[in-house]
């Protein structure tokens, strides 16, 4: 967006329309856990294997992306319903210069792939924008991911108002990736679904932003206007992108004027159109373009759209700038911010201990089965165990409680001395009947704590995002009527964390929505499961990788099954339960 001085930016891509599309999937990010015998460290957990990639290569990586001259995910569809002579282009013509300052949250993302040959005709290079919503997670489209291996490949520039070059950060701070994640119905055909979230190795510096609320129906009413950021093409003439972030103000558009242009093409619900009708030309045309995509629409500090598609070239007359509605896909993304990953592969993993030896051991998920046990050691003293991240750091954390006096404590992983720090949170919470890691359940995007006490009172602990919390807040009372409260994540599909429990008689399951500002919804009836079907439970978030938190129940004679959340608004928010297998009678902890 804006104009260019004579001469370009600085970034000259070759013009080049086709692209062919690497399928080189997705790389395992991170080598196996290590194993440890109860004899080498009881009660430490064993180190994350996952870091980042010297500044050496990411300097390399950074030539190859910014030598390049594709288009990050080019789509063979040719047409539009609606406009024959016009082709699908994934992409700011118009708008003013602005500054890192104004948008923190700006990350700038470089894929470069010399693809390990002598010659440059086959390198793969891109640029693509997007934003941080958490110390290690950008939110960009999935046309920028699927396909590429964004952690042998990629490098994010966050803290920088310059475009980076391969020799200049401008004040900026380069990292690679440690894992990525695309929406699991993405389609390439039709840019449907274009959502993506790419997890860093470390946390960076930039502030955050939050993304929009499910129930978010005001940021999307026609001539609403919304800000769009990026360092994309500044001219419809050209290739170049911009050396400097630019803004502009795109007004929304109803669905009916986004059908009447794009026909089809326009997924309603899941694809929202800004701007004004393109002019044909630069001179009057205010629009995402090429090396825009990824990047947020913004309305009122959150972020409402990702930058997807357009016209090719940006100012066709009439056209729109096409975004993914972020508050369709809010409950999906939930769950890449919020996760139990401990081997990092998308899939959230269950921790286990063995109630004979106690020994601790971890399980990965495959999606629909766990993989080989790993053992963690002895872990005799401790009967409370779950997973979280505190301090949002990209690293798993454990909550556990000392069976001797209850004290709570909180185990993370410091990078920097590659040990394990274990700090007091709770003191002699001995008789607290559940103690839940659900994610944020106060609506200020970091992670909270909740207990139960002996006298039915739910407590939520506001998280500060460093392992320490602020005065806690009382949630209800009565919850001494369950004999388990679970949740870790969104189990309804609205992006806001929820609680989980069954009721002692009877045996009725009941999920309470959160509503995002640490209050939950009446209890809606779920299931009935009577402790003679299921005496265990665990919820340690998205198991199976599709964007929704599950839950895991084992039955008295040991078969755990998975039941898969659907993300429905209803009372059946989970699909048949699927066995992960018969022998887990031997654990008396699941985390």
């Amino acid at each position: 967006m804006g104009t260019t001085t004579s001469g370009g930016g600085r970034h000259r891509r070759r013009i080049r329309i086709a692209l062919p599309v690497v399928a080189a999937g997705v790389a395992t990010a991170v080598a196996g856990t290590l194993f440890m015998s109860s004899a080498e460290a009881a009660e430490t957990p064993p180190s994350p294997a996952h870091s980042g990639p010297s500044a050496k290569e990411l300097q390399k990586r950074l030539a190859s992306a910014v030598a390049g001259d594709d288009l990050p995910g080019q789509t063979a569809k040719t047409s539009l319903s609606a406009s024959p002579a016009t082709t699908v282009d994934p992409k700011i013509i118009g708008g003013t210069t602005t500054t890192i300052t104004t948008a923190p949250w700006m990350a700038q993302l470089w894929y470069g792939d010399d693809r390990g040959t002598a010659t440059t005709s086959d390198d793969i290079g891109f640029f693509c924008g997007g934003a941080v919503i958490a110390p290690t997670k950008i939110l960009t489209a999935a046309h920028c991911v699927k396909g590429y291996n964004w952690h042998a490949n990629g490098v994010i520039v966050t803290g920088a108002t310059q475009l980076a070059t391969d020799t200049d950060l401008y004040g900026g701070t380069a990292t690679g990736v440690w894992r990525q994640w695309n929406h699991p119905s993405y389609s390439a055909a039709t840019i449907d679904n274009d959502i993506a979230v790419l997890t860093l190795p470390n946390p960076v510096r930039a502030t955050p932003i939050r993304m929009t609320t499910a129930a978010d129906t005001a940021s999307y009413k026609a001539g609403t206007n919304a800000k769009v950021y990026g360092w994309g093409r500044t001219t419809s003439t050209t290739q170049d992108i911009s050396t400097t972030l630019k803004t502009a103000t795109l007004p929304i558009q109803s669905d009916t004027t986004c059908t009447n242009f794009y026909g089809a093409d326009f997924a309603k619900g899941h694809m929202v159109c800004a701007g004004t009708p393109a002019s044909g030309s630069d001179e009057g045309t205010t629009s995402a373009c090429n090396g825009d995509s990824g990047g947020p629409l913004v309305v009122n500090g959150r972020i409402v759209g990702v930058v997807s598609w357009g016209v090719k070239d940006c100012v066709e007359s009439g056209a729109y700038s096409v975004f993914s509605k972020v508050s369709t896909y809010v409950g999906t993304v939930y769950p890449r911010v919020d996760d139990t990953n401990l081997n990092g592969d998308n899939y959230a993993d269950v921790w286990v201990r063995n109630a004979a030896d106690k020994t601790g051991y971890e399980r990965d998920s495959k999606g629909t089965s766990l993989g080989a046990r790993q053992s963690w050691g002895n872990w005799s003293g401790f009967n409370v165990v779950l997973q979280t991240d505190l301090d949002r750091d990209g690293y798993q954390d454990l909550l556990v409680r000392r069976a001797s006096d209850g004290d709570v404590f909180w185990k993370h992983y410091v990078p920097s001395s590659g040990t394990w720090a274990t700090k007091l949170i709770g003191d002699n919470w001995k008789t607290r009947l559940s103690i839940v890691a659900p994610g944020d359940v106060t609506g200020d995007h970091l992670p909270d704590l909740v207990s139960v006490d002996s006298g039915g009172a739910l407590w939520i602990y506001p998280g500060k995002g460093n392992g320490s919390f602020a005065t806690r807040l009382k949630a209800g009372v009565g919850w001494n009527s369950f004999n388990f409260v679970r949740g870790h994540g969104d189990f309804n599909g609205d992006g806001l964390a929820d609680l989980v429990a069954r009721k002692k008689t009877g045996g009725a399951v009941y999920l309470y929505k959160g509503r995002g500002n640490g209050t939950f919804a009446a209890g809606l009836k779920v299931a009935t499961w009577s402790n003679t079907t299921y005496n265990a439970f665990a919820a340690v978030g998205d198991v199976n990788g599709d964007g929704k938190a599950d839950l895991l129940a084992r039955t008295p004679a040991g078969t755990l099954y998975l039941y898969r959340g659907n993300g429905s608004t209803g009372n059946v928010i989970f699909s048949a339960g699927l066995s992960l297998g018969t022998t887990f009678k031997q654990y008396d902890i699941f985390a």
